[in-house]
């Protein structure tokens, strides 16, 4: 399966969520492709840099259909990056700037850190990444690396210390 035929099942929606926002529906791709996504999305990172993950952290809300499956699908452990008033304290906080406004994101503090993967659906701004990878080593996790199924080229330059998250597609680029 080519990451062609994966593309093929992304829909536009021009104006979503407000006038301006090309808005990537995944939903189509996650109905008739899930297992090619998860395993295409597996393929980014080698079978050496696999072992060198504990457990991989997905970003609310679409972040976690992708992270929990290539969890399952890799055998690790799997936390969670959640909005405002969903975990329980003690817990880490970070604001961050979206492409639309403004939001916080929360990451548990009581588990001991782990070398974790960072997955979520699209980079646009980086700010919901950059929110998670401060939420990550809050917590004392160590990032080894990040994956998103979509990367909106043209919105950013994203790079955490030297890592580069990789992705499956690319727009704008």
């Amino acid at each position: 399966m080519t990451y062609a035929h994966l593309e093929q099942h992304i829909r536009c929606i021009p104006d979503f969520p407000q006038a301006g926002i090309l808005f990537r529906d995944i939903t189509p791709l996650l109905r008739n492709d899930l297992r090619a996504t998860i395993d295409a999305l597996g393929s980014l990172l080698s079978d050496e840099e696999w072992h060198n993950i504990d457990a991989i952290v997905g970003i609310e809300s679409r972040g976690f259909i992708l992270a929990s499956a290539l969890a399952y699908a890799k055998n690790k452990s799997f936390l969670v990056v959640r909005k405002p008033h969903k975990l329980p304290p003690p817990f880490h906080s970070v604001s961050y700037a979206l492409e639309y406004g403004h939001d916080e994101l929360q990451m548990s503090s009581q588990f001991s850190g782990q070398r974790v993967l960072i997955v979520d659906d699209v980079l646009a701004t980086g700010g919901t990444l950059r929110a998670a990878c401060e939420l990550c080593e809050q917590s004392g996790h160590h990032i080894q690396q990040m994956v998103l199924l979509i990367n909106l080229a043209n919105l950013n330059s994203f790079c955490w210390a030297t890592l580069k998250p990789r992705c499956l597609l690319t727009y704008g680029a």
